[in-house]
């Protein structure tokens, strides 16, 4: 596992993180608690140190019990929570009606105390800003993390799905360390973005690198999806989005099969070895997985490979 610098702080994260949502949110009914603490531990054995959850990953046990991600990344963490740097977000609510945001900063600051308990922690390594909430200023947010690492309760911070205007009104304020998007090989908008956060010292954190799941290869246009899990409402996951991404996950496999790789873990170094130096998240329940994923970390992409890729990426004509 390869090691990198968080942003121009002086906290050192592998350079592949591990998500943790899937373990208990968005892929049906949460695994058993025991095991999502295997799965985390087993990684942190494995080298990686970048841990990811959110305060709003919550779902339901097959017993119908409440799954509450920090609480058992918090619990997986226990005795080892110095060998990691561990990722939670404020300021976004699951509702019925849709995604709810508050960054009201008396909200935040109930969110950094409820987040703490969870993870059974007295510091937050990164807090990150979830969505931007449009009836809060982004100084003022940014005014509140300031206080928050003065006070010793997290040591930096970051935004999630924002852009350019939103970082800079941010920095300006309170320098932030990294920003988690939406990229991968079907998703490349945000590569706009990479002139800004290079001038700024700013890490890229990759959400959903693998497409959820799509770029590994383990999907096909017959594939049958459990109601609660999310590719079902998905239009990449249809007949018609994997056949338009065919092309791309052709020459990927392609390339997999020369290198002896997985089609994940050329689609992660493709990341990984592009000018950003991107610090991609996956998840997974099986261990396998997260196994061959950190791998990824050592493969390296030639010029050839990658512009190879690239071509191929550039000629979608269809995009998630």
């Amino acid at each position: 596992m390869r090691y990198q610098k968080l942003g121009r702080s002086e906290i050192e994260i592998s350079a592949m993180g591990l998500g943790c949502m899937g373990l208990t949110h968005a892929e049906g009914a949460a695994i058993e608690k025991a095991e999502s603490i295997r799965l985390i531990r087993e990684a942190v054995d494995m080298g990686y140190t970048l841990i990811d959850t959110a305060q709003c990953y919550n779902g339901v046990y097959p017993d119908g019990s409440l799954a509450c991600n920090e609480i058992v990344v918090g619990e997986a963490l226990k005795g080892i929570r110095d060998k990691v740097v561990l990722a939670t977000k404020f300021g976004v609510e699951f509702t019925t009606s849709g995604l709810g945001r508050d960054s009201n900063p008396a909200t935040i600051r109930e969110s950094v105390e409820s987040s703490l308990r969870k993870l059974r922690t007295d510091y937050i390594d990164l807090y990150y800003q979830h969505r931007v909430d449009p009836s809060v200023p982004i100084e003022e947010v940014a005014g509140v993390m300031s206080e928050l690492i003065k006070e010793g309760k997290i040591r930096t911070w970051g935004m999630s799905m924002v852009g350019e205007e939103e970082i800079r009104k941010a920095y300006a304020v309170c320098p932030l360390s990294a920003v988690q998007n939406m990229y991968s090989m079907t998703v490349t908008d945000d590569e706009k973005l990479f002139p800004v956060l290079k001038e700024l010292g700013i890490t890229y954190v990759s959400a959903c690198p693998l497409s959820k799941g799509l770029l590994s290869g383990a999907y096909s246009k017959d594939s049958k999806y459990d109601k609660d899990d999310f590719r079902s409402r998905m239009s990449q996951f249809t007949q018609e989005g994997i056949a338009g991404f065919q092309p791309l996950l052709d020459v990927i496999a392609e390339m997999a099969a020369e290198k002896h790789a997985t089609n994940a873990q050329i689609a992660l170094a493709w990341m990984m070895c592009n000018q950003m130096h991107v610090v991609p998240i996956p998840g997974s329940r099986k261990l396998e997985r997260i196994r061959e994923n950190g791998a990824a970390g050592d493969l390296v992409l030639s010029e050839e490979e990658m512009k190879r890729l690239d071509e191929k990426i550039a000629a979608l004509k269809i995009h998630w």
